[in-house]
């Protein structure tokens, strides 16, 4: 599969937040999906003293959350580090790692936030709204945000605020471990999104999608 360029990517970041402030208007927020059979993890970290991008997928089936696909790509990193501009750095080596997948999935799941973001356009939005594929945010840290305690059972969520605004959810996966900051990256509702990471998580702080990418973009 191949993506048509929506923008550039070597931009300064006061043209990055006008991109994102320009693509943050196709953000769906309610569930427009088929069939959910494949859901992929998305996982990007730095080589070679932060000078080479790599970023994983890795494809799991549903509901048995086995192996079926992975990529990966490394593109040299042509964007600095700016709190909220994580995307620019990362999505273009992601997509290269989507593009080299036998099937595309039919739903993302990103280790960063989605909608939970000081322009609601965090790194979920930005590669949902680029490739079309439903997205979740799977956050390990809140980037923004304030929220009540979560009750420490599996399963249990609060909402994450921000201005008035549901951006997220907390989410206890399991009992005895810090929560996680699930939001809506693009074509999924809030509570779709806190059901299929649930599904996607087994004994683990963090959804076996996450835990795949991860070890491959850090091996």
């Amino acid at each position: 599969m191949q993506f048509e360029p929506r923008h550039p990517w070597e931009v300064t970041p006061k043209q990055a937040i006008a991109i994102q402030q320009q693509l943050r208007k196709e953000v769906i927020t309610e569930d427009r999906f088929g069939e959910l059979r494949r859901v992929a993890g998305v996982d990007a970290g730095l080589e070679q003293n932060n000078t080479i991008t790599r970023a994983a997928v890795a494809v799991l089936g549903l509901p048995d959350l086995q192996l079926l696909d992975s990529a990966i790509a490394r593109l040299p990193t042509s964007f600095p580090y700016v709190p909220g501009l994580l995307s620019f750095r990362e999505v273009p080596a992601v997509l290269e790692a989507i593009e080299q997948l036998s099937t595309p999935p039919d739903l993302l799941l990103c280790d960063g936030q989605g909608i939970a973001h000081p322009r609601r356009f965090g790194i979920a939005s930005h590669l949902g709204v680029l490739t079309g594929i439903p997205s979740i945010g799977v956050a390990k840290t809140r980037l923004i945000g304030v929220h009540e305690p979560v009750p420490d059972a599996r399963g249990a969520w609060v909402p994450l605020w921000d201005q008035g605004e549901v951006i997220g959810a907390v989410l206890r996966t399991r009992r005895g471990v810090k929560p996680i900051y699930v939001s809506i990256g693009h074509c999924v509702s809030l509570e779709t999104a806190i059901d299929y990471v649930m599904r996607c998580t087994t004994k683990y702080r963090l959804p076996e999608t996450t835990r795949w990418a991860h070890r491959l973009a850090s091996g």
